[in-house]
């Protein structure tokens, strides 16, 4: 069965070109001139794909991004814009809505038809990704209403990719949702006023980000930025508030991962106030090591974010590491750090 396509632009001439190249790569193609028509369309007929230009009278490519973003049919629809403008702030805006791809006009063929392979493929592995994630939800808690329905509210929600050093959010955002890390991971950062980093958190797999602007209804109080290429899932605060008021089991969960966050602060700033360079470098090393999946060689970091995660100096991390690797502590190749002896590490003295 062909895949539907729906594009929604304005200008006939790069309309009727696109569509004739859908139709002669075996796609099921769907037109509309304006916004609102491929609102209806898509509502309609529920296409695989959505390709949609920005700048449109009456309502533009965001607000059919919004409408159809709200409507549980059509969230979870690859969504592409096409644009004329590759300015900076309508990229941000546009992903930060859950666009998942641009292309630029003028585009050729093949820019195209990869673009709209691409996502189809990676909504198709999105679909393994969230079965893997949901069935290790059954290991967080015993099976109860309460978390089947998180489940499923997961499960309808939208994967969207970050690239490796993308923003997921800023310090001061709204908070407008919960993260769940499907793959990948995330680090959250604290920006000092002379310009430094502190990180104040390294996110994996099936880790939750926002918790605290969640439970305290305020933005978010660090930045969110993909350490590596990552899938995340965006639970809508609306539907989290009216799960937590219904399931007090699944709030109380939350509350522990946000305990769980506050202890590990503490005892961050514990370090950073009273031990040593070494011992700090030793305590990171420790908590990215016990963080690596099984089987892995080593994990990889740059100096500039070992040094925002131990409150130091890059020049201070390239010592200490280098310190480390002479007393056989541990190996590094580039940014791939392999950790030789954890017992001693984690012995480290004051």
């Amino acid at each position: 069965m062909s895949k539907k396509v729906l594009i929604i632009e304005d200008n006939n001439d790069i309309r009727e070109n696109v569509v004739e190249i859908l139709e002669l790569a075996g796609y099921a193609v769907f037109e509309a001139d304006n916004g609102k028509t491929g609102v209806d369309l898509a509502l309609k007929n529920l296409p695989d794909i959505i390709l949609c230009d920005i700048m449109m009278p009456e309502l533009d490519g965001y607000g059919v991004l919004y409408m159809l973003n709200k409507n549980p049919a059509t969230a979870a629809t690859p969504f592409i814009f096409l644009t004329a403008k590759a300015e900076r702030l309508d990229l941000r805006k546009g992903m930060e809505m859950g666009a998942d791809d641009y292309l630029t006009k003028p585009f050729d063929d093949m820019d195209l038809l990869n673009a709209i392979e691409s996502r189809l493929k990676k909504k198709e592995l999105q679909q393994n990704f969230y079965s893997k994630s949901l069935d290790r939800l059954n290991n967080l808690i015993a099976k109860n209403d309460g978390f089947n329905e998180l489940k499923k509210i997961i499960s309808e929600r939208k994967a969207r990719q970050f690239k490796k050093n993308q923003v997921i959010y800023y310090d001061g955002d709204k908070g407008n949702g919960l993260y769940l890390v499907v793959t990948g991971k995330v680090k959250t950062i604290k920006l000092a006023e002379d310009g430094r980093e502190l990180m104040t958190g390294i996110f994996n797999d099936d880790d939750y980000l926002g918790v605290n602007a969640l439970l305290s209804n305020e933005p978010y109080s660090d930045t969110a930025t993909a350490l590596e290429d990552s899938t995340l899932c965006l639970i809508p605060k609306d539907q989290l508030e009216q799960l937590l008021n219904l399931y007090p089991e699944v709030a109380r969960e939350f509350i522990k991962i946000l305990a769980n966050n506050i202890r590990e602060k503490e005892d961050q700033l514990l370090q950073l106030a009273y031990h040593s360079v070494r011992k700090r470098m030793a305590e990171a090393m420790m908590r990215l090591y016990k963080q690596q999946p099984g089987g892995a060689e080593g994990f990889k970091i740059t100096r500039e974010d070992l040094a925002a995660m131990a409150g130091m100096a890059t020049e201070t991390v390239s010592r200490t590491l280098s310190d480390f690797k002479d007393e056989g502590l541990i190996d590094k190749k580039g940014s791939l750090i392999t950790v030789i002896n954890p017992e001693k590490l984690a012995k480290m003295k004051n």
